[in-house]
């Protein structure tokens, strides 16, 4: 089991570990010179590399939880389309939050390794941003086959997809990145152990739903790809 500073960094509940970055984000300490050097090369390619989302407590994901079980934020089919709750089951909700957003406690924002980026450059004044697959491949498509190049090239300065592709968990993420040095070994730390101790708190919507399949959501939406139970 994580030691009590490392289990407050992996589930949102401390920003020890966290500096500003450009934007007044907070990210990781050891992240930030990587992005610095990652934007500097998205600038000399044209793109203005900004963030959506980094840095993201464990109070914040539970009130996003919160606000999706009750209706107050969209739920998302896997295409991106947004759904009528009203129209779901409480198991179907629960399913559709879980293949978007992170239980609190397990997102990988909660580290300072994760952001969700897009190209403010090619972003128009007025516009609304959505974080979709079609934004990806309309809007921010050059920006994201740029993305794709370095990552395939070995030169995006460490960072990554976590959510490529769709493995049954988590929905694909093109917009979101991870600083693999530090992220890997993050991850490989939040055990089975660790997603019981946060279920034990008692806070999560849908609990009820959530406690009978404890095993199967931790393996399909936390645990690394490749990770088995101990």
């Amino acid at each position: 089991m994580a030691s009590q500073d490392l289990f407050e960094l992996l589930t949102g509940q401390t920003e020890r570990h966290l500096v500003p970055c450009w934007s007044g984000h907070l990210v990781h300490a050891q992240v930030l010179p990587a992005l610095e050097e990652l934007r500097q090369a998205a600038m000399q390619a044209g793109f203005e590399l900004a963030i959506a989302s980094s840095y993201r407590s464990y109070q914040r994901q539970l009130s996003i939880w919160k606000a999706k079980a009750a209706g107050q934020r969209p739920l998302f089919a896997d295409n991106g389309t947004a759904l009528d709750s009203a129209d779901l089951s409480e198991e179907q909700i629960l399913e559709r939050i879980l293949r978007w957003s992170a239980l609190p406690g397990t997102s990988r924002h909660h580290w300072g390794t994760d952001l969700d980026v897009y190209d403010a450059a090619a972003m128009p004044a007025d516009y609304q941003l959505q974080l979709t697959p079609e934004e990806c491949e309309g809007l921010f498509k050059a920006f994201h086959g740029w993305l794709d190049d370095c990552i395939n090239s070995g030169d995006s300065h460490g960072f990554f997809r976590p959510f490529d592709l769709d493995r049954g968990g988590v929905a694909p993420e093109p917009w979101h990145l991870s600083y693999r040095p530090l992220a890997d070994s993050f991850a490989r730390s939040f055990d089975f152990d660790a997603f019981q101790r946060l279920m034990a708190q008692g806070e999560w919507p849908l609990l009820e739903w959530i406690k009978p399949r404890a095993q199967e959501i931790y393996q399909r939406y936390v645990a690394p790809e490749g990770a088995t139970l101990c």
